[in-house]
């Protein structure tokens, strides 16, 4: 009987978390700090390895042109067009959150820590550098 209400219990947090991750697979408005206007789509999705990972698939500020360029980053997007890029990489799900991997601030140039949950229908984005941290709230879109 113990072991019947051990897979039950397991069944139902697998449900409880999967359900999390697959309500975050998606695409999702991103809004800017400062200027509180929609500033791009990122799309989450998860690879074939079980990480999951975000690119931009549409700019919405168009006030650094069409398709500005990441001129701060220092890796291999370097100078590469900000439309497409890969921004959120390694994401695990891990206790009903994405963590374990890093987002890029393309117009920073730099690289941060993350960890991303569901609030209701919206997603909360934190990226840390050390014991700092910033927190974005992107919209589902429909």
């Amino acid at each position: 009987m113990k072991i019947y209400i051990l897979i039950t219990l397991l069944a139902c947090f697998n449900l409880i978390f999967g359900a999390n991750a697959q309500e975050m697979v998606g695409e999702w408005k991103t809004i800017d700090d400062d200027s509180g206007k929609a500033k791009s789509i990122i799309k989450i999705y998860k690879a074939r390895n079980g990480k999951y990972y975000g690119e931009v698939t549409k700019l919405l500020d168009k006030s650094k042109g069409e398709n500005p360029l990441c001129t701060k980053c220092t890796d291999e997007r370097k100078n590469k067009p900000i439309l497409n890029m890969l921004i959120l990489n390694d994401m695990q799900l891990i206790g009903g959150q994405l963590s374990g991997g890093k987002i890029l601030d393309p117009e920073k140039g730099k690289e941060y820590t993350c960890k991303i949950w569901l609030e209701g229908n919206n997603l909360k984005v934190r990226g840390y550098w050390g014991v700092f941290y910033r927190t974005q709230t992107w919209y589902k879109i429909s």
